[in-house]
């Protein structure tokens, strides 16, 4: 599975969608606009509208499943996977680590992914045997000794449940906490494949947020699995784990066991 063209569509897909984000970020929101149109509804929905476009015009028998315009049935067991703006909350915030994530599944497996963030320039791309590049370098994950050196990220507490939390926080105890990170979407996963953090802890995600992820923090030599320590794909529950070290995954589990918002 070499790709090459589905990887040149997808540079192809990040630069259309920057096009129509960058002038909308950190703009004046209007009083009296209506709330389905702030600057990230617009700037989202532009953005997959150019998206879209391009991909029917180049693999018209491939699906496409959009989070603002649904999904597409294709006939060729490929299906593209877009998020225009994957960090909503930054986005309007005017904090630049919101992202685009495209992704391209075979057989409901992701196979390719990118990350990429239209106003610093910043672009992570994963391929399913090769490695990951940062703006076109190959990067790696680092090595963690001990889950108690481990630096942790999740976008917020507000996204788990009660019991989820709980879970979350059993892990987050045994890790160096004075390092937690909180907020960062999907820029986490780039900066976990860069070598920067050790682990992300999330629940609530839909196929959407993580299935770009997959091939960026594996084809970096992470891994990613649900908190079952299960392979993710398009019928994953959403409770999501990347682990720069894969040889944390037992302490990882371990911390995590034994909590109710742990689904077996």
């Amino acid at each position: 599975m070499r790709l090459e063209a589905e990887i040149a569509l997808a540079h192809r897909l990040a630069e259309a969608a920057r096009a129509e984000i960058r002038p909308l970020f950190r703009t004046a929101l209007d009083s009296e606009a209506k709330a389905d149109a702030s600057p990230v509804t617009i700037a989202d929905r532009n953005a997959e509208a150019a998206m879209r476009k391009l991909i029917e015009a180049e693999y018209s028998a491939d699906g496409i499943h959009g989070e603002e315009y649904g999904v597409k049935e294709g006939k060729s067991g490929r299906v593209w996977v877009l998020d225009p703006i994957d960090g909503t909350t930054a986005f309007l915030a005017g904090r630049p680590i919101f992202a685009t994530l495209i992704a391209l599944l075979v057989d409901g497996f992701p196979v390719l992914g990118m990350i990429d963030q239209p106003i610093t320039g910043e672009r992570w791309l994963g391929v399913t045997g090769k490695p990951t590049t940062f703006n076109g370098e190959v990067v790696a994950t680092r090595a963690c000794r001990e889950l108690s050196q481990a630096a942790i990220a999740t976008t917020g507490p507000h996204y788990f449940s009660q019991a989820e939390g709980d879970v979350f926080m059993a892990l987050a105890a045994k890790t160096n906490h004075k390092r937690m990170v909180m907020g960062g979407d999907c820029y986490n996963y780039g900066c976990l494949a860069s070598g920067q953090l050790d682990i992300v802890c999330e629940a609530g995600l839909k196929l959407h947020d993580f299935a770009a992820l997959v091939p960026v923090v594996e084809g970096a030599g992470g891994m990613m699995c649900d908190w079952a320590g299960e392979p993710l794909h398009a019928g994953s529950d959403g409770q999501v784990l990347a682990l720069g070290d894969p040889a944390r995954l037992e302490d990882v589990l371990e911390a995590m066991g034994g909590h109710e918002g742990h689904s077996h």
